[in-house]
């Protein structure tokens, strides 16, 4: 399937040689006109309009918001405007759609926890995925990194993958909470002290959307035991990059799992001092086949 996915969006490549030109002053117009308009967005709004633009097809629209130099971590696509661009029409064809579910900013980085649907050049059906885009200092959406997982329909918690709370609030907590979600990490899932896995998680409420685990720490503790006793436990070797606003925090991290090495996105909600959900995307580092020599991971 994904050997099947890399042909479909590298296809796309050719498809940019059979764009027809417009008249130079009437797109010369355009520009200024989009340009004006974009300028007066903040990030997040230029993120909705980004996502809009690309479920649109609107190639003008993404040529305004993305810099031309942009800069692609997923390890399927290749890098750069120009590339990004020639695979509008696979995208079209396949009738692929993003549905931007949550979303958090800090600084120039942008966080979408995005549902992708008709999503078969990314290798399923439907897709969940965290996207993370960084801007530059002239205002443009300059580098792109994301992971990407297949729906599961029957999940242990009866819970989706996307679904559950959005609102962003106690913006005045965002350090505690990045440095709580730091803490579990590094404590829990890399191992340094597991017992204080209660320090972390709630034991009154923890709701759980990685379709495997139940809610509850009870939950997280049959998946260990199952695991370790499967000798398939995962294994976080280091965090990347940690990105909160308010009662969110995303964690990116490069670990191994099942004999392979994955990028584990992991976003945590926060209330009273304790992580109190959960949704994540796992998704295997592929090694051959690679549109860009960027890395999943690389952030400045």
């Amino acid at each position: 399937m994904r050997q099947v996915s890399i042909f479909l969006l590298l296809a796309g490549l050719f498809a940019a040689c059979q764009a027809t030109t417009t008249n130079s002053s009437e797109t010369a117009k355009v520009n200024t006109i989009s340009n004006s308009k974009s300028s007066k967005m903040n990030q997040k709004e230029k993120t909705q309009a980004f996502i809009k633009a690309v479920n649109a097809g609107d190639q003008s629209a993404v040529q305004q918001l993305v810099d031309e130099n942009y800069i692609q971590h997923n390890p399927h696509v290749p890098t750069g405007r120009a590339a990004f661009l020639s695979l509008f029409p696979v995208l079209e064809q396949h009738g692929t759609q993003a549905e931007t579910v949550r979303m958090i900013e800090e600084g120039n980085y942008v966080v979408m926890h995005n549902l992708w649907k008709n999503a078969t050049p990314f290798g399923a059906e439907q897709m969940v995925a965290f996207d993370v885009i960084r801007f530059n200092e002239n205002g443009k959406i300059a580098e792109h990194w994301d992971a990407l997982a297949p729906i599961v329909t029957e999940t242990a918690s009866g819970r989706t993958q996307t679904d559950g709370p959005v609102k962003i609030q106690d913006m005045e907590k965002t350090e505690a909470n990045k440095a709580l979600a730091v803490s579990l990490v590094e404590d829990v899932l890399m191992g340094k002290n597991p017992s204080k896995i209660t320090e972390y998680i709630s034991a009154e409420q923890y709701h759980q959307h990685n379709p495997g685990i139940k809610d509850g720490l009870s939950g997280i503790t049959e998946a260990v035991e199952y695991l370790v006793s499967q000798d398939n436990m995962f294994k976080y070797n280091k965090i990347h990059k940690v990105l909160g606003e308010g009662n969110f925090v995303l964690t990116i991290s490069e670990g191994e799992w099942s004999g392979k090495q994955q990028a584990f996105y992991d976003l945590f909600r926060m209330d009273n001092g304790q992580i109190v959900e959960h949704w994540d995307v796992i998704q295997p580092i592929p090694s051959e086949n690679l549109a860009n020599n960027n890395t999943m991971f690389d952030f400045n």
